[in-house]
This record gives structure tokens, C-alpha cells and sequence, in this order.
């Protein structure tokens, strides 16, 4: 079967310059995006059932932009003052910068890894002193927590945000030959907005083993993985699938 269309289940990336945009081109196929999930804020009556304390903590662990945006949000709902001693421990050197938004950028008090959660924990290790806060979503994996606790290093999780399914009802009599996903909670949207689908001949792409055992679990058939050897990336691999199948059905 020919690829000709494809749903990507994220936000259309900003700008003219993307690598799905370089894949439509090459490939001549047409690619829609649309966000299968959103992430919504818990609100500060629901986060103090949790019975965490901020200033507990001494620093701060940031996995993402998310955990930033709702770590100071929930901190200015709670009327917490931080204090500029806060230490602040980020994903990647991007997350750190994104830091900015709230505080003044200082070397003494943000630190960052590489980008792996392997990385941000080889500076941690130095910190071991620190009461770590974990800001997280309501699906987080138990990663960040497994490698604190592994470390014996006091940490507190603590859910600021949820992921929720996006309303695609609209999308009921559209169809794709291909459609992308990136998360659990992608496949989870698809069924909650339309429980009886079928995949047919639809094909399935996803990124990362946890959404691929998400796929198989719905009973679905993945056909399209990435990251692989020969296709690091989801662009990749569409790539050379649709090469493929394209060439096949000549």
C-alpha cells in the first residue's frame, strides 16, 4: 500500500525549518500534526493533598520545560516565596536556560547534564546534601525517583501536572495511511476519542519502547519503530518506510 498522508500526533513544529517538512517534500507526501494530548496544570487544592511542603527542599530537580513552567506556577498559587538559595538541577542545558523565565541565571545555583537522566544524576552525586523536589506529571516514570533512591539521595515527588486527551472527535471520518505517536498516552487519546477503532490498513509508527508495548497492549501492529540503528530519529524511519512501500506498490 502507497503512503500518501500522514497524522504526526504533536504540535506542528514553529518555522519553516523541520525535518517532517523535509520528509513531505522528498517523499511527496502530505503531513498533518495535531496534538493527541495536552498537559493541564493540577491546581494547588488538589497538590496540597499531597501534604508536600516547598521549602522542605533545597533544590529542585527539572526533567522538562512542563516541570518548570508548573513548579513556579504552583509555587506563586501556593503564595511560596523561594529563596534565592534554591538550587536548581535541569535535563539538559536548554531546560536551564528556559530557567530564565523565573529567576536570574546563575552559575552558583543551576546546574544541568548533557541531556540523559544519566547525566543530570553524575551532578547530582556531587549534591548529595540537597533535599531534592521532583516536580512531575501525573504519568511520569519512576526513573528520576528509582536513580534518587538508588543514590540514597532524600527526594520528594511531587505531581504539579496531569496529561489529558485532546478532543479529536473532528477527526472521525478523516483517514491516514500513516499515523505517528510518541507516548502511552497518545495511543490511550486515540481510544478514549474513538474507542471502536480499527486499524485496517493504517499503519502504525511510534518513537521509544514504552509507546511501542502501549501499541502492541491495545493490539494494535506496529509498523514503523524508531529509535533503531538505521533510523535514529521518527523522520528516519518514516523515511524509509514510505521509500519502501512507495516503491513496492509501483
Amino acid at each position: 500500500m502507497k503512503v500518501k498522508t500522514l497524522l504526526v500526533s504533536q504540535p506542528k513544529p514553529e518555522g519553516d525549518k523541520s525535518p517532517y517538512f523535509d520528509l513531505a517534500k522528498k517523499c511527496n507526501v502530505k503531513i498533518d500534526f495535531r496534538p493527541f494530548i495536552k498537559v493541564e496544570g493540577v491546581p494547588a487544592q488538589d497538590f496540597r493533598k499531597q501534604k508536600i511542603n516547598i521549602l522542605d527542599h533545597t533544590a529542585v530537580v527539572m526533567s522538562s520545560r512542563n516541570a518548570v513552567d508548573h513548579y513556579f506556577r504552583m509555587c506563586q498559587e501556593m503564595r511560596v516565596s523561594v529563596p534565592e538559595t534554591m538550587k536548581y538541577f535541569c535535563i539538559s542545558e536548554s531546560t536551564a536556560y528556559y530557567l530564565q523565565k523565573y529567576v536570574l541565571f546563575r552559575k552558583r545555583k543551576i546546574f544541568h547534564g548533557k541531556q540523559t537522566m544519566d547525566d543530570l544524576m553524575d551532578v547530582i552525586k556531587k549534591h548529595k546534601q540537597e533535599n531534592f523536589l521532583v516536580p512531575c506529571s501525573d504519568i511520569a516514570k519512576e526513573e528520576i525517583a528509582e536513580k534518587l533512591e538508588a543514590l540514597k539521595i532524600k527526594h520528594t515527588k511531587a505531581i504539579m501536572f496531569r496529561t489529558v486527551a485532546n478532543n479529536l472527535k473532528d477527526l472521525a471520518n478523516v483517514n491516514y495511511d500513516v499515523l505517528v505517536f510518541f507516548s502511552p498516552a497518545g495511543i490511550k487519546s486515540l481510544f478514549k476519542n474513538f474507542p471502536k477503532f480499527k486499524q485496517n490498513k493504517t499503519r502504525i509508527a511510534c518513537f521509544g519502547s514504552a509507546t511501542a508495548e502501549a501499541i502492541k497492549a491495545a493490539g494494535l501492529k506496529l509498523d514503523i519503530h524508531a529509535p533503531t540503528p538505521k533510523a535514529p530519529s521518527m523522520t528516519m524511519a518514516l523515511e524509509q518506510y514510505i521509500i519502501a512501500a512507495n516503491k513496492a506498490a509501483k
